[in-house]
């Protein structure tokens, strides 16, 4: 007995003696605790955004057609997958590479770059730009929806991933890292990527339904519009719901530091949110008689967006105005580009381009250090550089595309389906789809 509570007694010493023996310099320090807290929110924010592609890839193939739903998943991986390997070998040094002229990454930096001892911080950090460049790729699925060649939207996903994308996203956010673009020294403010993320991938999709034109039988001989309804709304609701969980990734993941700041932006977000929800159903009941489900989680999602480039410098009363109007403009928007033959089947544009100009407005409009005129026009420039860099180079884009490799599957596929056509199989096989 005595001889086991020597041995405990020796036990318990070496243990108090251990951070001696080891050196005061691996104690942690208010320093290193920070910049560890940093990099796992930034990661773990990653992950909340990287968990969109779900939700966006739920939402469309709700909002679509039973016979198009391989295809719709299929897209939702791939542009994740190819746009992630092509924002690593292109994308990121276009967009955070040093500039000195303030349009472009222009010294060469790429992540294969990194060398062991290296700065592990720009890991972390293109892991968390990788899934913002994904995200705005895979907006365009939705509004191309039932009627594209899967090999092309393949090149369109690279294509953002490597070129459109960075290129924007370094005039506004090229400082974050090495860069240092020509709206950011204005004072452009979009904090989590309302236009760097949400319009430039609206504006995309803009052009690809104007390019690609209506599903077979949406419009009438004289005009008409026609509705061609979702064959699962339940999944489209269940999409909104993980986009909206990644939210708290996108806005709040954005300060890339593990601080008190996050929970503001929290809180905006969600108001935000919460408003467009209501305020889309409270539009859609008065306009159609019934609140539509439809309508309702688009204003969720619109509220979403409409929030994302003020979430940190508006406060939450303001953030609740700005859900509001996305929730009312996101329907009105819906039922105009509808009106004016552009099919988009998810309501994309209207979503991501309509309510991410709003957004960027909103925040000069409500900044809650006060608006200046001065403000309100570099917004309202940075906004009209995001249409036209976007939309005309995406334009561009997909007349090579339906010149060349051809941008829309055959009237015999889009009848009976793009699952059989383009990928030989059904995502029910044992119920007829249509």
């Amino acid at each position: 007995m005595r001889k086991r509570n020597l041995l405990t007694g020796a036990a318990l010493a070496l243990l108090l003696m251990l951070p001696t023996l080891v050196g005061a310099a691996d104690e942690p320090t208010a320093k290193s605790v920070q910049t560890n807290l940093d990099y796992v929110w930034t990661l773990i924010a990653a992950a909340l955004v990287f968990f969109m592609q779900a939700g966006f890839a739920c939402v469309e193939t709700g909002f679509t057609r039973a016979k198009n739903a391989v295809n719709i998943m299929m897209k939702n991986l791939m542009d994740f997958a190819m746009g992630s390997l092509f924002f690593w070998a292109v994308g990121f040094g276009l967009m955070f590479g040093a500039s000195s002229t303030g349009w472009f990454g222009t010294d060469g930096f790429f992540l294969s770059d990194f060398k062991v001892g290296g700065d592990p911080w720009v890991l972390a950090f293109w892991m968390f730009q990788c899934v913002f460049a994904a995200t705005s790729a895979t907006i365009v699925s939705g509004a191309m929806a039932e009627r594209t060649k899967f090999t092309s939207y393949l090149i369109y996903s690279a294509t953002l991933c490597a070129f459109i994308y960075p290129i924007f996203g370094s005039w506004a956010w090229g400082g974050l890292f090495h860069g240092g673009g020509w709206l950011e020294k204005m004072g452009f403010i979009d904090f989590a990527g309302s236009t760097v993320v949400h319009s430039i991938g609206g504006w995309a999709s803009l052009a690809g339904a104007i390019v690609i034109g209506p599903r077979i039988g949406k419009y009438g001989k004289n005009g008409e519009v026609k509705a061609i309804p979702g064959h699962n709304i339940p999944m489209a609701a269940l999409g909104v719901f993980i986009l909206w969980i990644g939210w708290f990734g996108f806005n709040p993941g954005s300060t890339t530091a593990g601080n008190t700041d996050t929970a503001m932006i929290f809180v905006n977000t969600n108001l935000a949110a919460c408003a467009g929800c209501v305020a889309g159903m409270i539009t859609s009941w008065i306009l159609f008689k019934k609140p539509d489900i439809g309508m309702s989680l688009n204003g969720a999602l619109a509220g979403l967006v409409g929030i994302t480039a003020g979430c940190a410098n508006v406060s939450p009363t303001s953030s609740i105005i700005i859900g509001a109007i996305a929730g009312v403009l996101v329907v009105f928007a819906v039922i105009t580009i509808d009106r004016m033959h552009i099919d988009d089947p998810v309501g994309a544009v209207s979503v991501h381009g309509v309510c991410g100009a709003w957004g960027t407005l909103a925040a000069a409009l409500f900044n809650i250090e006060g608006m200046t005129a001065k403000l309100v026009t570099t917004q309202l420039i940075g906004i009209g550089a995001a249409f036209i860099w976007s939309f005309g180079c995406a334009f561009i884009l997909f007349k090579v595309l339906q010149a060349t490799v051809g941008l829309r599957v055959t009237e015999e596929e889009e009848i009976e389906g793009l699952d059989y056509g383009e990928h030989g199989s059904h995502a029910y096989a044992d119920f007829l789809t249509k």
